[in-house]
């Protein structure tokens, strides 16, 4: 690692850092739907081929990493616990991608960036963790945040040829990746380094995603130029530029204060595409954005409050 990634940066350093992290991952629903437009295409297929190429190319750009991973300091279930979250990482890109193709750029955004309210959940079934009430109070208000957008679909006040089912799958993209997550946290407990973890499960996420397209009689051949520049952009900065940016954020941050900053992506998403392609969300769906989002802050601050309780118990 080069040594001036090591020495404590100037704070403008750090601000720049974090919001190219934010507008990276936020570009990342704008490039998906510039690479449906130029290729004239949408649906299952497409989406499948866009999600392949995404991560296939960003764990190409990483082959030279795979030499530096240290195999022999991983515990037993490490790699498992990898391969299984590469496998969700997957399914995170399949729902979420197919998501736009049906709803709102920002009504699928806010949705699936709920994962810190499903993973407070699923902790408390996983790890037996105890939800403190500032926990349960920001789960409720994103509750009735996602119901607030949901009616605005039934009332016809959201856009999108389907926005029920893609926010449905937005949702159960945010799920997926939830559970990304935990399996993360325990592959890392078990020896993987970052670095190499995201080698792993950005190669078994490509593996599992490119035979799909196939099955369903969609190639990857035949496009104009610029969809295949699409898929390049979208492996260089949402997935490598805006994780990279985050992760090394999170090294002179508080981690609490990153993991809401995230939250900022439905919102520069929201911009991008308002401004791109004249997408203006309802009323309804941007009150019910505001609301869930708030629940989401609410949780995340809860439970990395307790993580750093339970740290500085130990």
């Amino acid at each position: 690692m080069p040594f001036f990634f090591l020495m404590k940066p100037h704070n403008w350093q750090i601000v720049l850092a974090l919001t190219i992290g934010i507008l990276a991952i936020s570009t990342g629903a704008i490039l998906i739907r510039l690479a449906s437009l130029s290729a004239g295409m949408s649906g299952v297929g497409f989406s499948l081929v866009i999600a392949a190429s995404r991560v296939t190319i960003a764990a190409l750009l990483l082959v030279p990493a795979w030499s530096k991973i240290q195999w022999q300091s991983l515990q037993s279930g490490a790699i498992p616990y990898a391969v299984a979250a590469g496998i969700c990482l997957a399914v995170h890109f399949a729902f979420w991608i197919t998501s736009l193709s049906y709803t709102s750029i920002a009504a699928s955004t806010t949705l699936v960036t709920t994962n810190p309210i499903w993973v407070a959940l699923l902790s408390r079934w996983w790890l037996k963790e105890r939800l403190s009430r500032q926990t349960v109070i920001g789960i409720v208000v994103a509750m009735v945040g996602g119901l607030t957008i949901g009616l605005a679909d039934i009332g016809g006040g959201s856009t999108g040829v389907n926005p029920l089912l893609g926010n449905f799958l937005a949702l159960m993209g945010a799920w997926a990746v939830s559970i990304y997550i935990l399996l993360g946290r325990e592959a890392q407990i078990k020896g993987f380094g970052v670095g190499g973890y995201v080698v792993v499960v950005f190669s078994v996420a490509g593996i599992v995603l490119l035979p799909l397209p196939l099955i369903l009689g969609v190639g990857y051949s035949g496009y104009p130029g610029l969809v295949y520049f699409y898929f390049l952009l979208m492996a260089l900065f949402p997935q490598l530029v805006g994780n990279t940016s985050f992760m090394w954020v999170v090294r002179w941050l508080s981690p609490t204060f990153v993991s809401l900053a995230t939250l900022f992506e439905p919102v520069g998403a929201s911009f991008l595409g308002y401004l791109l392609f004249g997408e203006v969300p309802s009323i309804m769906v941007f009150f019910g954005a505001i609301i869930l989002l708030i629940g989401v802050a609410i949780a995340s601050i809860s439970q990395k409050s307790k993580v750093k309780k339970e740290e500085v118990r130990s």
